[in-house]
């Protein structure tokens, strides 16, 4: 990555956001662990704003919790929120050289998070299915970029937009080095 890299996630939004997302889903600690597949220890440190969550992680308990991804990353609310290029919180892959900022959740009643991802070659980012309905739509800034439901995946260069269901298994692989784009996910 280069220096223009945001910075990681601060815990404490993570903390908060888990506690409260738990708390609405009724899930006790040992539950919402066994649902998402993670070590009990592991969401108990992640409460407790310690830890360091990858993205496969927190995107594990989303799913099990039922709610966007957003909802367990997205900073508190302020009435204008500008990002500078490479200022905005950032989320790693333990699978590849991949990072996602979250620009903007969606506001509630309506269903759409933000994100500027940098993915760089030599591994491939895959994803698990999302919420049931969840749509990506992905429009490449730099680089190039073979990304879609598994089997189905397309190649795309700068100004080239696509849209897929993302309650499949999808994946996200760079063809150049310095790829960039924008995803939105759309959450029916």
């Amino acid at each position: 990555m280069s220096e223009a890299t945001p910075a990681r996630l601060p815990l404490e939004w993570i903390a908060a956001s888990l506690k409260r997302e738990r708390g609405r889903a009724g899930l006790s600690l040992s539950e919402l662990a066994r649902r998402a597949g993670v070590a009990k220890s592991t969401l108990s440190q992640l409460e407790a704003a310690s830890g360091n969550p990858s993205m496969e992680t927190l995107w594990a308990l989303a799913v099990a919790l039922g709610v966007p991804f957003s909802a367990l990353v997205e900073p508190p609310v302020q009435p204008v929120r500008v990002i500078r290029a490479g200022q905005g919180p950032a989320v790693h892959s333990e699978q590849a050289d991949y990072l996602a900022s979250l620009l903007s959740a969606c506001p509630p009643g309506a269903r759409r998070d933000l994100y500027f991802v940098w993915l760089e070659p030599g591994t491939v980012r895959d994803s698990e299915p999302h919420i049931p309905g969840t749509v990506e739509h992905i429009v490449v800034s730099e680089g190039r970029v073979k990304a879609g439901p598994r089997g189905e995946a397309v190649e795309l260069g700068p100004g080239d937009y696509m849209s897929y269901r993302g309650d499949v298994p999808h994946a996200y692989e760079a063809l150049a080095a310095g790829t960039k784009f924008v995803l939105v996910m759309q959450h029916v």
